[in-house]
């Protein structure tokens, strides 16, 4: 490495979850690190998210577990019932048992919180420097150099050694490289938070609980010590939708739940105000180098909510950016054909199981009986084997052999 090149910082496209993980990775490799937000501030909108144990060990390569463990709400159960007659379809225990098999609990946090922590520790690094109002439209990279130029909305030029694309599911890099369309599901997504005191009694369960019904679903648990709740209900659009987010309309939602049982119908009726979701995923692709540029998170994976994964895909993946690249000394070139080859086939299980688990949620007709009917008298140990891909990540093991 050139004196030049080890002086230049890495660029990260992206102040979310996922360039912010990608930061903290990179700082702990000895780089000095560059995120661009578009937005005026670093923030996160949203509501709620939930934490598998492989998210919490991603918490401790990052070096933010106290942060992140100390405003996440620990579940003791992952529940399913049927939305049309309240009947118990699966309960998963998250309790000791759980915490003894994968290491680490399961919890349920508001992604403001998660945010907050990944930030708070980039910012005591005191090597990551931050520029809002910055969107990365165009990458240049000169190979004799091994640099890469990002070129912001503005004309400006910004010299790095390497650029990391975290700038989402609709990522501006990625559409520089691949030209593929995205894959508008059909299904919508309303997403709010309730306060305790507006939360009914009879569904205040210390869970990650959701009501599978036709076509739809519905999805609460507690947020902030129990304070707030996290409310989400999705369905099958019945017009043409396109990708993003709008307000919601409370009518909307109703006119779309009209069958369900009286009991989870009450969700619906709880917020003050809605953020509507219009999702998408892609198809998944076995190239996310390109030279000295790479994704990360959505910009490489975009998923649907379906297997709650999202943000813990994406702090993985700087986890693994950053092992890679420990693995081989800081050398680029080695280390992000590994990033990639770690993490392809992972992800694309997600975005797969994702779609089959949207399908399994929203079963209808004779389909729902059998959905039903598929976890009746099995034990949480075939619980736990059957997460044992998902859950038992960790750092020592995240490395393609």
């Amino acid at each position: 490495m050139s004196l030049v090149q080890s002086e230049l910082p890495v660029l990260v496209s992206g102040g979310g979850i996922g360039g912010l993980a990608a930061a903290l990775a990179l700082v702990r490799q000895g780089f000095q690190v560059q995120v661009f937000e578009q937005a005026p501030e670093i923030g996160e909108i949203g509501a709620g998210i939930q934490l598998g144990p492989n998210a919490f060990n991603a918490f401790e390569a990052l070096g933010v577990g106290d942060k992140a463990r100390g405003r996440a709400v620990y579940t003791d159960h992952m529940v399913m019932h049927d939305a049309l007659d309240e009947s118990l379809v699966g309960r998963i225990d998250t309790g000791e048992a759980f915490r003894q098999r994968f290491g680490n609990p399961y919890a349920v946090i508001h992604r403001a919180d998660i945010h907050g922590a990944l930030l708070e520790g980039a910012v005591e690094t005191g090597r990551v420097a931050f520029f809002t109002r910055t969107r990365i439209v165009q990458v240049e990279q000169d190979e004799a150099k091994h640099t890469v130029t990002a070129i912001d909305q503005n004309g400006k030029r910004w010299p790095g050694q390497a650029l990391i694309a975290a700038d989402g599911g609709k990522s501006v890099v990625r559409a520089l490289y691949v030209n593929d369309p995205p894959r508008v599901t059909g299904h919508v997504v309303y997403r709010a938070v309730v306060d305790k005191a507006d939360f009914p009694e009879d569904l205040r369960w210390n869970a990650a609980s959701l009501w599978a019904g036709p076509k739809c679903h519905l999805v609460h648990y507690p947020l902030r010590g129990g304070e707030q709740y996290n409310v989400v209900v999705t369905f099958h659009s019945r017009q043409t939708e396109e990708w993003g987010v709008t307000d919601g309309s409370k009518a909307e939602v109703e006119s779309y739940f009209q069958d369900i049982c009286p009991k989870a119908r009450q969700l619906i009726e709880l917020p003050k105000s809605w953020k509507r979701w219009a999702t998408a995923d892609r198809e998944p692709i076995a190239t996310w180098v390109f030279g000295r540029a790479t994704l990360l998170g959505d910009a490489a994976h975009p998923t649907t909510q379906y297997m709650a994964q999202g943000a813990c895909m994406a702090m993985e993946d700087a986890v693994t950016l950053g092992e890679a690249l420990r693995v081989n000394g800081n050398d680029w070139g080695k280390a992000l054909p590994l990033y990639q080859q770690s993490r392809v086939t992972r992800t694309a299980r997600i975005v797969l199981s994702g779609r089959e688990m949207g399908r399994l949620y929203h079963a209808a007709g004779v389909e729902r009986l059998v959905r039903n009917s598929l976890w009746k008298g099995r034990s949480q140990e075939r619980f736990y084997d059957a997460m044992e891909w998902l859950y038992s990540w960790r750092v020592d093991n995240c490395l393609y052999p």
